[in-house]
């Protein structure tokens, strides 16, 4: 029995447009960007002729908006799953990593070395996500055993459930980067769990920034 999982980041939001990009967790909760809409589009395009069974996503405007545009073709309503919610970024969330390393010098450095222990100022640490986002992921793909299924995340979310499949431990998470929209395919079959694609963006090849 094969499930295979389309584990999406969400599309751009301004923050992620920005030079240089703003950090953006859970506070403010801001929708898709123009582009941002047009990276959902193409993204429903391309798994346009998947059999996708149900779509769960993060209770964010910009998560859902994503997967009820990329779902769309399904006739599935995505269903919101609060833990799978982004980091709380605390006090750093609406800064630059420049202005965070400018001042915050001593916290910037410790989560560099570790975030999995040492978290965002007044708000999660990666071990915090690991726990509450990849037990919900779990569960999803129980329910859904032998079927495809869509989950639209965040960035910090999605990269420490798929590190964690590559073999890296929750403090090296930050070595797997996603792009807005990237598809990263992973399938369970016969009890082995493996990551297929990760963070396809060749759809997005033609979307305009």
């Amino acid at each position: 029995m094969r499930t295979t999982l389309y584990l999406l980041r969400h599309a751009a939001t301004e923050a992620n447009l920005a030079h240089p990009p703003r950090l953006q967790g859970r506070k403010h909760n801001p929708p898709l960007a123009k582009v941002g809409i047009r990276q959902a589009e193409a993204t429903r395009d391309a798994l346009a002729d998947r059999a996708i069974h149900a779509c769960y996503c993060s209770p964010l405007l910009r998560a859902q908006q994503t997967a009820s545009i990329v779902a769309g073709p399904h006739g599935i309503v995505p269903v919101p799953v609060p833990d799978l919610i982004e980091c709380d970024l605390g006090r750093w969330e609406g800064l630059t990593w420049q202005e965070v390393r400018y001042f915050n010098a001593t916290e910037y450095r410790d989560f560099m070395a570790d975030p999995a222990a040492h978290g965002y100022p007044g708000g999660e640490n990666f071990q915090h996500v690991h726990d509450r986002a990849s037990a919900a992921i779990e569960e999803i793909l129980g329910r859904h055993a032998g079927q495809d299924v869509l989950i639209v995340a965040h960035h910090v979310v999605n990269r420490i459930y798929l590190a964690g499949l590559m073999g890296l431990s929750v403090s090296e998470a930050r070595q797997v980067s996603l792009d807005n929209c990237g598809i990263s395919v992973v399938t369970r079959e016969n009890g082995a769990t493996t990551i297929d694609t990760l963070n396809a963006v060749q759809h997005l090849l033609g979307v305009a920034a």
